[in-house]
């Protein structure tokens, strides 16, 4: 089954490890047979990778849109993984979760799921920094 994907003006995206990127006006694109792809929303660039939640992030994107030195990519993942657990025990279970999934190939699932991370480690510096100001 295809998928068609509507580009915004300038909308990037990854397509089977490609960066592709839409020129000055809006196109459908209709992507044949099954690869990765990422819309512009869900890349993360790995400069914009600054905190642990978004390294994890980062390592299963590219688990998803680059198979090379997969097993590299899985060892670097655990210990990321290891030292979140570490330092903020209470995500323990999605992070369960994401393994499982990334243990099964699932990557696109796994990255949808680590968005959750980023967003608990948000809040939680969020917190520290109202919790400081007081």
């Amino acid at each position: 089954m295809a998928l068609k994907i509507k580009l915004k003006p300038h909308e990037r995206l990854i397509v089977g490890g490609a960066v592709v990127a839409n020129g000055d006006t809006k196109c459908d694109l209709i992507i044949e047979n099954e690869v990765p792809v990422l819309r512009d929303k869900d890349i993360l660039r790995e400069k914009d990778a600054d905190t642990p939640s978004k390294r994890i992030y980062f390592i299963i994107q590219l688990m998803y849109v680059d198979g090379k030195n997969i097993v590299d990519k899985h060892n670097l993942y655990w210990s990321l993984v290891k030292d979140f657990v570490e330092a903020a025990p209470r995500t323990a279970d999605t992070l369960a979760e994401v393994s499982s999934l990334i243990i099964e190939g699932k990557y696109y699932p796994a990255l949808k799921l680590a968005r959750k991370l980023i967003e608990y480690e948000e809040e939680v510096t969020a917190n520290a920094l109202r919790t400081e100001r007081l």
